[in-house]
């Protein structure tokens, strides 16, 4: 089998992934909007300060000739912020924003299938908001479609964040994804509809597509792997009445659950300190600008300095209500500081609650505050339960989420 994989704006999974498919010969070509390689010329723009986001798209050298890029509108998504033009990314419709880099893209590859196809690939792997047009023309040329489903289907985050938008009205400036356009929603119904095969990374995530009203041929759940596990962590004991140390990095949304945590925290501030990595969506949440100025707050930090400053805590809090996977708890769990997370992330497939990590119930305020309650009591589970977290991470690098994929790739039935 040879496979084309496109993805506008690549990741961590992606780069697992194309490692996995170019190792065993089945990578046919890679697609994405921007793409640096050693020596190149973005290679070297990448190293002036103001464009040292571009490196955050690098790729080895042995992929540059399996490349195509279409750069124009992610390369414009990308510069105007930094040049004070904002309105030009910001909101669904902009000329710049990301739904349209990810329509720009889908429709430049879709262009390229019929020579694809001529070459002799078997099937297109696609990510949501960027496979409808592709996938369309794939069909029409006899290819296999395979679908990443990145996060929770839209009408469950609908349900879900509709209800967290009436329990914590001044959060509300916190939940934009609300107010996606219905043509961009109908788009995402219309990939998966042509899709052969969903792929999804947390059985949360396959659950929510049981909300969708039409026929999903296959879902398969391939977790995520995890970094490189931190073999110079030194887990140590906890002592007695030590404000426990607790860290959450992740987008300031309650779609995160940031209003349960900053509740849970208010009730026990006298013996925890909070620190808090992340970008607000917007300067319009009044409670959520007073609220950091009483924590730790860093708005960003490389990620080399997230694995650090993990390293460096003793819980991570992660009460998403709504996630795809969550990819901050296996960097966590690789740093040997146990989880406190939720069902609605990879949290009900990594964790066993109590022995690798602690899971709550997700919105629980409560939950959340008396388990905080109990580890303050008793830290030393912690040590225990950080060291089970270690081993957990080692026994699922990335190299094992590769595997798995292809390994379903070959098996799927059609």
């Amino acid at each position: 089998m040879k496979v084309i994989v496109a993805h506008p704006t690549s990741n961590q999974v992606n780069r697992a992934m194309l490692k996995g498919f170019y190792e065993i010969k089945i990578l046919q070509s890679f697609y994405t909007s921007v793409a640096i390689f050693p020596n190149d010329s973005l290679d070297l723009i990448s190293k002036i300060k103001p464009f040292s986001e571009f490196k955050k798209r690098q790729f080895p050298g042995e992929l540059q000739e399996l490349t195509q890029t279409y750069p124009y509108k992610e390369l414009m998504r990308m510069i105007l912020p930094k040049l004070g033009m904002q309105n030009y990314t910001a909101g669904e419709h902009a000329k710049f924003s990301i739904y349209s880099v990810y329509q720009y893209f889908d429709k430049m590859v879709a262009n390229q299938l019929v020579k694809e196809a001529n070459a002799g690939a078997d099937a297109l792997y696609a990510y949501e908001d960027g496979a409808f047009h592709s996938f369309i023309k794939a069909k029409e040329l006899g290819l296999k479609c395979f679908y990443d489903q990145p996060i929770g289907y839209w009408r469950a985050a609908h349900r879900i964040l509709q209800k967290e938008r009436e329990l914590w009205p001044e959060w509300e400036a916190t939940l934009p994804g609300l107010n996606d356009s219905e043509e961009k929603l109908l788009n995402k119904d219309k990939e998966l509809a042509l899709a052969d095969c969903v792929f999804a990374a947390s059985t949360f995530t396959a659950n929510t597509l049981k909300e969708y009203s039409g026929n999903i041929k296959q879902i398969k759940v391939v977790p995520f792997g995890f970094p490189s596990v931190n073999t110079e962590k030194k887990i140590t004991k906890i002592k007695p009445n030590k404000k426990l140390k607790l860290l959450f990095v992740g987008g300031l949304s309650q779609r995160k659950g940031i209003a349960n945590l900053f509740s849970a925290v208010e009730s026990l501030k006298n013996h925890v300190e909070l620190t808090i990595v992340g970008r607000k969506l917007n300067d319009q949440c009044s409670i959520l600008n007073e609220t950091l100025k009483k924590h730790n707050y860093i708005p960003s930090l490389p990620f080399p300095k997230v694995l650090e400053l993990m390293a460096e805590q003793d819980i991570f809090i992660f009460p998403s209500l709504f996630e795809g996977f969550g990819m901050v708890i296996t960097e966590a769990m690789s740093q040997g500081l146990p989880v406190i997370t939720t069902v609605n992330t990879a949290g009900g497939d990594l964790i066993e609650h109590g022995k690798n990590g602690w899971l709550v119930t997700p919105g629980s305020t409560n939950e959340l505050t008396s388990l905080l309650q109990e580890l303050i009591e008793n830290p030393e589970q912690i040590t225990t339960v950080a060291q089970e977290a270690l081993k957990t991470a080692k026994k699922r690098p990335w190299a094992a989420y590769a595997n798995e994929v292809i390994e379903t790739i070959k098996n799927i039935k059609y």
